[in-house]
C-alpha cells in the first residue's frame, strides 16, 4: 500500500476545508486537503456568503476575485403581514461593515477560487477524487488516514487530521465520537424556476395553508426552499406532482405559469435538516469543525459562516504548534474553546425559531410572536440591525493570521 506524509491532512473540500488548507499554507505548514469528489459541482449546498466572510476574503487579497463571480444580493428578510403588505424583519442595510447583503454565489466557485488560491502556495496539496476510507492510529492518537483514490488504496500520514467532511462525517464517525442530536421541525426541499417578477434583493417567504416557500434570487433563476414536516418527504411525494405543483401556485401566484418546468422529483432536492453538537471536538491527532462538529439548521443559511470562522481560529490557534511539529490536546481544545459560545449561542436561536415560528408555520397557523413583533419592528426598524448582524457577522468574528494576508489583486506592496 502506497504511503505519503504530510503535516496537517484536512478531510473534506468545502468552505471550512479550503479555508483551512489556505490559511496554514500560507502560514508555511505542509498541507493536504482529500476531497472525494472529482469536482465541486454539487447543487444547493450553502450558497451563502456573508459580510464577514466578504470581509475575510478582503483581508486575503480576494475580493476583487469573488466581485467578478455571478452572484446575487440578498440585503433583508421580511415577512409577509396577513392584512397585506410586510414588515422587514432582518436588514443588513443597517450593519457598520463595508458589506451590507449576503452575497449568494454557487458554492462551487468559491471553491474553486479558494483552491486556485491555495494551489500558488508551495505548502499545498489538493487531492481530488480522493476518499477516506477510515483512520490510521498510532499508539492511541490518529496518525492520518487511509484512502482510496483513481490508483487504488494508500495511507496519508499526518501530525494532525481535520475533519471538514460535514454533517456525516466518515471521520467523525470512525473516531467513535457522536454528536448531541436536537429535534427540529423541518425538512427542507429545493428546487429552481426561472426567473420571476419582483424577487430581487428582498427574501420573502410565501405562506398558504402549512406550504412555506422561501424564494432566493440568483443569476439567471430562482432557487426555491419549500420547507416541509420533518420526515414528510415520502408522504408528500406520494401526493404526486400535480399537487405539488398547486401547492407552488396557492401560495407562489406569478409561478403559476411556470410550476409546469418542474417535470419530475429529480429535480426536487431534500435536505434531511439536522441540528447538533458534539461535546468533544478532538481526540489526540484529529480535530472537527464545521458541520462535522455542529450540524447547523437552514435557518439563516449561517452554516458556512460557522465553519469558515471555525477554519480561521483553527488556522490561527494551530499554525504555530504545526510548525513546531508538536500539537498538544491543549492546543486541540482551545479552537473549541474559542468556538463554542458561538456555536451555542446560534443554536440556541435556531431552536427557539424552530418553535416558535418554523413549527406554527408549518402547521399552517400564524406564529404567536407575529402580532407582538411586527408591530414593534415597523415602530422601531432599526431593530432589524440586531438578527442582521447576528446572521451576517455573528457572535464571534473571527480575522485571518497576520501571515495568511495579502493585498488586492494589482497592488504593491507600499503601493
Amino acid at each position: 500500500m502506497r504511503s505519503q506524509a504530510t503535516t496537517c491532512a484536512i478531510v473534506g473540500g468545502g468552505p471550512a476545508g479550503m479555508v483551512l488548507g489556505l490559511l496554514l499554507a500560507r502560514q508555511g505548514v505542509r498541507v493536504t486537503v482529500l476531497e472525494k469528489h472529482a469536482d465541486f459541482l454539487r447543487d444547493f449546498r450553502g450558497d451563502t456568503v456573508h459580510p464577514s466572510t466578504l470581509e475575510l476574503l478582503d483581508e486575503l487579497g480576494l475580493g476583487e476575485r469573488f466581485a467578478a463571480l455571478p452572484h446575487t444580493r440578498v440585503e433583508r428578510l421580511a415577512f409577509p403581514l396577513p392584512g397585506g403588505g410586510e414588515v422587514t424583519a432582518v436588514d443588513f442595510r443597517r450593519l457598520r461593515t463595508p458589506y451590507r447583503y449576503v452575497a449568494m454565489v454557487p458554492q462551487w466557485d468559491l471553491l474553486s477560487l479558494l483552491a486556485e488560491a491555495a494551489g500558488q502556495e508551495p505548502c499545498f496539496t489538493l487531492r481530488m477524487s480522493t476518499e477516506v476510507t477510515g483512520l490510521l492510529w498510532e499508539n492511541g492518537r490518529v496518525a492520518g488516514v487511509r484512502y482510496r483514490d483513481r490508483d487504488g488504496p494508500g495511507e496519508l500520514r499526518a501530525d494532525l487530521t481535520v475533519a471538514c467532511d460535514g454533517r456525516w462525517s466518515l471521520v467523525r464517525r470512525e473516531a467513535g465520537l457522536r454528536p448531541r442530536e436536537f429535534p427540529v421541525p423541518l425538512d427542507v426541499w429545493w428546487f429552481r424556476l426561472p426567473p420571476l417578477p419582483g424577487v430581487s434583493g428582498a427574501l420573502v417567504p410565501r405562506v398558504r395553508d402549512g406550504a412555506v416557500f422561501g424564494l432566493i434570487p440568483r443569476e439567471g433563476y430562482v432557487q426555491v426552499a419549500r420547507l416541509i414536516p420533518k420526515g414528510a418527504d415520502a408522504r408528500l411525494r406520494a401526493r404526486g406532482l400535480d399537487a405539488f405543483r398547486r401547492d407552488l401556485a396557492a401560495a407562489v401566484p406569478e409561478a403559476a405559469g411556470v410550476a409546469g418546468t418542474i417535470r419530475g422529483w429529480d429535480e426536487v432536492r431534500v435536505l434531511d435538516v439536522r441540528l447538533n453538537r458534539l461535546r468533544r471536538w478532538h481526540l489526540p491527532g484529529l480535530l472537527c469543525i464545521g458541520d462535522a462538529a455542529h450540524a447547523m439548521s437552514p435557518a439563516g443559511g449561517v452554516g458556512i459562516n460557522l465553519a469558515v470562522q471555525d477554519a480561521v481560529a483553527a488556522a490561527r490557534l494551530l499554525a504555530g504548534p504545526l510548525l513546531r511539529g508538536r500539537v498538544t490536546e491543549r492546543d486541540l481544545a482551545a479552537v473549541r474553546r474559542r468556538r463554542l459560545l458561538p456555536t451555542v449561542v446560534t443554536q440556541m436561536v435556531q431552536r427557539v425559531l424552530h418553535r416558535l415560528v418554523f413549527r406554527p408555520l408549518l402547521a399552517g397557523r400564524l406564529p404567536r410572536v407575529a402580532p407582538v413583533a411586527a408591530p414593534l419592528l415597523r415602530l422601531v426598524p432599526g431593530l432589524s440591525v440586531v438578527p442582521a448582524r447576528m446572521i451576517g457577522v455573528g457572535v464571534r468574528p473571527e480575522r485571518a493570521p497576520a501571515a495568511a494576508r495579502r493585498p488586492p489583486a494589482g497592488t504593491r506592496p507600499g503601493g
